[in-house]
């Protein structure tokens, strides 16, 4: 079992600077590179205050300049939002940077919201054609000269410039939830990232078994890699009460994920109202009880057992989601947790 981190630069007012934000971003990269993470994951959004990425490379390649082994990992690309020889050239540039340690993640995109803003017209539920004719295009570019004549792009003879280090291409993940995508993953050798939202574990395990399915269904193809993200804190074993502030600020998370995601509000200055707690009273996964279960919140013996679990169900890389509206000290603190007492259990065990 590998473990990575998953991180945005959060905002919930405007007490914390930009500025101060992406210090304590790099502050957790840091920590984590020096605990033995294998990998950082940063994403892509856009005018959202509480997940400000407007890009991961800029802040890939700064941290490719302040760390020496962690890979860097854009969490994803929005596809439809990128052409193919901007993705191959800003990830090969990436990967020239760091000496190597570039892994491109691509995803079909969610937030309609985004969608309004940056491919007007577009349905978000259709991003997964861009999908489709990207991985393919920007590993052509990647190996050299290649002309592109599909539904979404055309454009003539052209190339990565730079090429990537790694050969013959940098990793490529996938964001994958349906059958469909899992499948042209792995029919495309692309890793699989997924995450189970607020839902419990079985919903892991379902996501595991349509991951299996795509892998038996081409053996042709080499076995990719399973990486899971969720929302991830350690808490001191001393304090039995220590698991309902993380709760409730991870359901705070999701009440502002599903504001954004239902599109139905104006943010104002790149702030939106979480939608209110009671809009959930028929949804028992939202209430900080549940979260406790479902996230993997608890104490160091608790998140061994859970992310033991998940090695048996065959994921390779877990990935500690510390996006959840917590301080920076609270988050760096179940950093520090889970590298004093998680990672060595694992680590003994290879």
């Amino acid at each position: 079992m590998r473990f990575s981190l998953f991180v945005h630069m959060e905002r919930w007012d405007d007490e914390v600077s930009h500025q101060q934000a992406f210090e304590n971003l790099t502050e957790l990269v840091l920590l984590a590179e020096a605990g033995g993470f294998g990998t950082v994951w940063i994403g892509e959004h856009h005018a959202m205050e509480y997940s400000v990425s407007p890009s991961p490379m800029p802040q890939l390649a700064y941290l490719a300049a302040r760390t020496s082994t962690i890979r860097l990992g854009a969490g994803t690309i929005i596809a439809p939002f990128w052409n193919p020889i901007r993705v191959a050239g800003e990830t090969a540039l990436l990967d020239v940077i760091s000496g190597g340690r570039a892994e491109v993640g691509l995803a079909r995109g969610a937030h309609q919201f985004e969608f309004d803003r940056l491919a007007p017209g577009l349905p978000a539920a259709e991003g997964g054609k861009h999908l489709r004719e990207l991985v393919p295009a920007v590993r052509k570019l990647w190996q050299g000269d290649y002309a592109h004549d599909g539904e979404v792009w055309q454009f003539p003879t052209s190339t990565s410039v730079p090429k990537p280090v790694q050969q013959p291409t940098p990793p490529m993940w996938v964001a994958a939830r349906d059958p469909a995508s899992h499948d042209f993953a792995v029919a495309n050798g692309c890793n699989v990232m997924v995450t189970p939202l607020m839902k419990g574990d079985e919903e892991v395990e379902d996501l595991v078994r349509k991951f299996e399915t795509a892998v038996e269904a081409h053996p042709e193809v080499s076995r990719p890699e399973l990486m899971m993200l969720r929302h991830t804190h350690v808490h001191d074993a001393a304090d039995p009460e220590g698991w309902r502030r993380p709760a409730e600020a991870v359901q705070r998370y999701y009440r502002t994920f599903h504001a954004w995601f239902m599109n139905k509000t104006t943010p104002v200055n790149g702030f939106l109202e979480p939608t209110p707690a009671e809009a959930f009273a028929d949804k028992p996964e939202f209430a900080p009880e549940a979260l406790h279960k479902s996230a993997v919140i608890g104490t160091p013996e608790e998140v061994i057992e859970r992310v033991r679990r998940y090695e048996e169900l065959g994921i390779d890389e877990f990935s500690l989601w510390s996006d959840n509206g917590l301080t920076h000290e609270e988050k760096k603190r179940s950093l520090e947790l889970f590298i004093e007492h998680v990672v060595p259990v694992f680590n003994a065990a290879e």
